[in-house]
C-alpha cells in the first residue's frame, strides 16, 4: 500500500472506521497467517491466532505511534499472541519425534487423541522470494515440514527470534523491541536456536531439490506414486523410494524408515488392506502432495483419508508424511470426495 493512502487508511482506523483498519492490514495477513503457523505448527492454530493478534492490534491501534512500520508493528503483536499461546499449548509433534520406527506393518493402529499434532499448511499465494533482502530462508523454504517440526523444539522466544531475524529480515535490535527484551538475550536465543534447527533440517532445502528436479520430473513422480497406490503395485511404489525413505500418518504413532519396512507396511495396509484408492495432486508445505480418497460404501464414493507430503532426494521419495484427516482437504481447497 502506498504510503499516502495507507496515512489515510490509518487515519481513518484510528477513528474507529474498522473497515479502513481491515483495508489496513489487508496485504499482510497472508504472511502475518504463516507467521503463526511457523510458531504454532497448525493452521487451525494460526487461524485463532492471527483472528486474536488482530483484535488485539484493532484495539491498541491508539498506542502505535507510527515511528516504525505498520507491518513490523503487527508483527509485534501477531509474536506476542503467539508466545502466549505457545505458553499455554503442547508443542506439535510428528510420530518421529515420539518414538523409534517400526520394523513391520503394525495394523489395526489407532489414533493418539492425546498428542498435539503437527498440521499441513496450504502454500498457495505464498511468495518464493525473500521476505526481506536480509532474510535468509525463502517463503516456502520456512513452511517445509522438517523446518517448521524442527521449531517446535524450541522454546518460545528461540522460535520467535529465529523467525524474526532468518525469516522475515528483522534486526536484532528490532526483535529486542518487538519481544520487549535485551539485543544480547535475542542473539543467545538465535545462536541456541541455530544449533537445534542445524541439527534437524536438512542441508538441502526442498525448494532448492525441487528446482534441481524440475517440475516435470516432480509431476511424474507423483503421478507414478498415486497409480502404484491405485493399483496395488508394491514393485512400482517401491522403485520410487530412497534407500532410507521414512512413512508417518500423524495421528498415527506408528513410523516406518527404511525399504523394508515401508514395503511392509505398504504391502499389508494401504495396497492390500484398505480397498479402492483415487488420489489428486497438490502441494503443501512448499512440498508435492497428494490428496488420497479411500471408497466409503456409505457414501457410494471415494471420501477424502490423508494428504500425504512428500519430501524428494536424489530423484527419489525420501519421505511421506500422511496426514490423516477430512479437515485437511478443504484447508488444502481438495473436494471431499471423488467418484
Amino acid at each position: 500500500m502506498a504510503a499516502a493512502a495507507e496515512g489515510v487508511e490509518l487515519a481513518g482506523a484510528r477513528d474507529g472506521d474498522h473497515a479502513a483498519f481491515t483495508r489496513l492490514v489487508a496485504p499482510l495477513r497472508r504472511e502475518l497467517h504463516a507467521h503463526c503457523y511457523r510458531m504454532l505448527g497448525s493452521s487451525h492454530d494460526a487461524d485463532d491466532a492471527l483472528q486474536e493478534a488482530m483484535v488485539r492490534a484493532w484495539r491498541g491501534l491508539g498506542g502505535f505511534a507510527g515511528h516504525g512500520s505498520l507491518r513490523s508493528w503487527l508483527y509485534t503483536v501477531a509474536t506476542r499472541t503467539c508466545l502466549d499461546a505457545v505458553a499455554h499449548r503442547a508443542r506439535r509433534a510428528l510420530p518421529v519425534d515420539l518414538g523409534p520406527s517400526s520394523d513391520r506393518a503394525v495394523v489395526g493402529d489407532i489414533p493418539r487423541t492425546e498428542v498435539a499434532w503437527l498440521g499441513p499448511y496450504p502454500d498457495t499465494g505464498l511468495d518464493a522470494g525473500r521476505a526481506s533482502p536480509d532474510a535468509r530462508y525463502e517463503q516456502r523454504e520456512a513452511v517445509e515440514l522438517a523446518f517448521v517440526a524442527a521449531l517446535q523444539h524450541l522454546p518460545g522466544n528461540q522460535r520467535a527470534a529465529l523467525l524474526l531475524f532468518e525469516v522475515l529480515g528483522f534486526s536484532a535490535a528490532e526483535i529486542a523491541t518487538m519481544m520487549d527484551t535485551t539485543t544480547a538475550s535475542v542473539n543467545s536465543a538465535l545462536q541456541r536456536a541455530r544449533q537445534i534447527v542445524r541439527e534437524k533440517v536438512p542441508d538441502r532445502s526442498q525448494q532448492r531439490t525441487l528446482r534441481e528436479t524440475g517440475d516435470a520430473r516432480v509431476r511424474d513422480m507423483v503421478a507414478r506414486f498415486a497409480t502404484a497406490l491405485e493399483r496395488g503395485d508394491a514393485a512400482a511404489l517401491v522403485a520410487l523410494l530412497a534407500e532410507d525413505v521414512t512413512w508417518s500418518m500423524p495421528p498415527m504413532a506408528h513410523w516406518y524408515r527404511g525399504l523394508v519396512a515401508v514395503r511392509d507396511f505398504a504391502v499389508r495396509v494401504p495396497l492390500t488392506g484398505c480397498g479402492s484408492w483415487r488420489h489428486l495432486p497438490t502441494s503443501a508445505n512448499g512440498q508435492p502432495a497428494v490428496g488420497c480418497y479411500l471408497w466409503n460404501d456409505g457414501a457410494g464414493a471415494h471420501v477424502g483419508w490423508s494428504v500425504t507430503v512428500l519430501a524428494v532426494r536424489a530423484g527419489r521419495i525420501a519421505e511421506l508424511t500422511s496426514f490423516i484427516g477430512a479437515e485437511h482437504f478443504a484447508l488444502l481447497d481438495l473436494p471431499a470426495a471423488l467418484p
